[in-house]
């Protein structure tokens, strides 16, 4: 589990709770209920009414993907492959009918098991690529719901500010409730700006970086499937393959396999 979103949401919300206490307030004074149900609750049905009912379906999922997704390193998924080159140089391609059910990254199992029936490189590489193509477009979807709400929260705490302000006019006769109405009133921009930029806009954008990492990592499998189906040379084939990694992952990758050989 990459626990990068965990920690920098919640210590950017322990920073300004902290940041309250210093300065002589109290967390249970910005913890109003009223500003959290409109903040939160009025940002997601805007977002859904801009959308359509799956996105919104979708969203504790998303959620749940945005902070508990696992980022794998792609040096596994290169070994693997490689063995899988191995064995299929060795034994022939049809010898990978048995070891595509221990694969387990399903879009390098759909893809061993279109080679292994027999389907054209160029209708292989066409379906693969369609495949991507759907996923990123999925993912676009996925990710508008939490940009949207970014976008709204703040305005929907200008509104819950108005409302409050409105609520502190109509009791100017009791100049001693005037205080707390007005700092209750501001509660909910802080809350609408505060959970647009600390939570909404960051699990949109590890959402686009998760997609991101995935679609790398899956045309990586294309390349590898294209190569072990039209026979290369396993060494090849991980060469190939390294260059497609980052420098500094692909450097870690060519030392540890050559003091694997050594």
């Amino acid at each position: 589990m990459d626990i990068a979103t965990i920690v920098g949401v919640v210590a950017a919300l322990v920073i300004v709770f902290t940041v309250q206490i210093l300065e002589g307030g109290s967390p249970a004074s910005i913890l109003l209920i009223p500003s959290l149900l409109l903040v939160f609750g009025g940002a997601f049905m805007a977002a859904m009414a801009g959308g359509v009912l799956k996105d919104a379906l979708n969203f504790p999922k998303l959620l749940q993907k945005a902070f508990l997704a696992k980022v794998a390193p792609p040096t596994r998924l290169v070994d693997d492959i490689v063995k899988l080159a191995e064995r299929a140089r060795r034994e022939g391609l049809l010898a990978l009918e048995d070891a595509v059910k221990e694969v387990q990254h399903p879009f390098l199992k759909r893809g061993l098991q279109l080679a292994i029936d027999g389907t054209d490189p160029e209708e292989l590489h066409d379906i693969l690529h369609a495949e991507i193509a759907a996923k990123k477009k999925a993912d676009k979807a996925g990710m508008k719901i939490f940009e949207s709400m970014g976008g709204y929260a703040p305005t929907i705490g200008i509104i819950g500010t108005v409302m409050g302000l409105v609520h502190v006019l109509e009791n100017l006769s009791k100049p001693e409730t005037l205080g707390h109405s007005i700092s209750a009133a501001f509660v909910a921009t802080l809350w609408g700006v505060m959970s647009a930029n600390v939570i909404w806009l960051p699990i949109a954008s590890r959402l686009t970086r998760l997609s991101g990492v995935e679609c790398e990592e899956m045309e990586l499998i294309i390349d590898g499937v294209l190569a072990i189906q039209s026979g290369s040379n396993p060494r090849l084939v991980a060469q190939k393959l390294r260059s497609l990694l980052p420098p500094e992952v692909r450097k870690a990758a060519e030392a540890a396999s050559t003091k694997k050989a050594a």
